[in-house]
């Protein structure tokens, strides 16, 4: 709607994760590095955690845009909410193999037969499991015991746990402690800053287009991190919401009075979907 009145070629604040967007903060520029040299290991696990909204899953789909598809074969599983056998079949599905039978023992044969088969061509497989600190126990131990499939010294699956910090706590249980061994390398994504919030926001406009309109006032910027506490999704959602009250104001620039108008509204609507009201900022105090 807004898009075209601002002179924008895309909308700059959507919520579903596109690497083009990636915008790499410190936090996010550490974390990239740590998965790229857990890639290079080509085994074990890699554990990515964050609050949700931090940009873990951009992160990792970013990592993936950057490796070759002709050596790794990467596959993602997302509803984590599943027995054990069904996970084997999830993850049968996610890499494209039929599940021939009905028995989690045919599931796992299918599973080796298809890594050995890569392995053998030059190639190996990435899993990626998102929302891992849905996982129980037992689909753990199931995915560590997929880690122990091997072709001479050569590990045939590398898998990443992606998932909200309550993850953390659950690798850190006694009985996890086999798992965490496998570990090789670990990140977890914090808030953005003030000033890489401002960067953040001013990263995503340009990537479409944007020239200065409308035009954020400095206080506008630290504003909306008082409200959104630097949570990358967060700052989407305020400043999706604040372009398209600029645009049915027919202003042209957006001040740290409208922030704090906006944030009221949606907070009314939606609860705590940006941070409370307290700790506003206000320009002079």
């Amino acid at each position: 709607m807004f898009e075209s009145h601002f002179g924008l070629s895309a909308p700059p604040f959507q919520l579903s994760p596109d690497p083009s967007f990636y915008f790499d903060s410190r936090g996010h520029s550490n974390a990239l590095a740590y998965l790229k040299f857990g890639v290079y290991q080509r085994e074990g696990f890699i554990v990515v955690t964050g609050e949700i909204g931090a940009g873990k899953t951009t992160l990792v789909r970013t990592l993936l845009e950057g490796l070759d598809p002709e050596k790794i074969v990467a596959a993602q599983v997302v509803n984590t909410q599943l027995d054990s056998g069904d996970l084997l079949q999830a993850i049968c599905t996610a890499f494209g193999i039929p599940t021939q039978g009905t028995s989690k023992a045919q599931w796992i044969a299918t599973l080796e037969a298809f890594l050995v088969a890569l392995a053998v061509a030059g190639r190996r497989a990435l899993l990626v499991v998102d929302e891992a600190q849905n996982l129980g126990l037992r689909e753990i131990e199931e995915l560590r015991m997929l880690s122990n499939f091997q072709l001479g010294s050569q590990a045939l699956l590398q898998s990443f746990l992606v998932g909200q910090p309550e993850l953390r706590k659950l690798l850190q249980s006694a009985s996890m402690e086999q798992l965490r061994q496998r570990v090789i390398a670990s990140c977890h994504l914090g808030p953005l800053g003030a000033d890489e919030t401002r960067g953040y926001i001013e990263h995503r406009l340009r990537h479409v287009g944007w020239t200065d309109r409308p035009l954020f006032s400095d206080d506008a910027f630290t504003q909306i991190y008082v409200c959104t506490q630097g949570i990358p999704r967060r700052i989407n959602v305020l400043c999706n919401r604040l372009l398209l009250a600029c645009f049915l104001a027919s202003k042209d620039t957006i001040e740290a009075a409208d922030v704090t108008a906006t944030a009221g509204e949606m907070r009314a609507e939606v609860g705590d979907a940006i941070a409370p009201a307290t700790g506003v900022f206000h320009s002079g105090t």
